[in-house]
């Protein structure tokens, strides 16, 4: 599985690939310099099961914490990983 991040101006992307398919996707805003906003997470039928969104929010918290900002989970899915998995929750806003 690779997954890899994707920005253009103040949207980005984390997506997931299997053998160059795509099996999932986080997008996040940027709306200030110091945080993100984490608003949809999808996973294919292929991907489901699979541990993708939750590779797809620790590779976004990967980035946030090499950038020291902070994240504001919007996102349901991204909402309730951050309730569930505490060493992630230093990047919470």
């Amino acid at each position: 599985m690779e997954i890899t991040l994707k920005e253009l101006n103040n949207k980005g992307y984390a997506i997931a690939k299997d053998d160059g398919n795509k099996m999932g996707m986080m997008t996040y805003s940027t709306p200030g310099k110091d945080f993100i906003i984490i608003d949809h997470t999808e996973v294919e039928e292929a991907g489901k099961g699979k541990g993708i969104g939750k590779l797809l929010l620790y590779k976004i918290v990967e980035m946030a914490r090499d950038k020291n900002i902070k994240i504001l989970p919007l996102c349901p899915f991204a909402k309730a990983m951050f309730k569930k998995i505490e060493e992630i929750r230093d990047v919470l806003k």
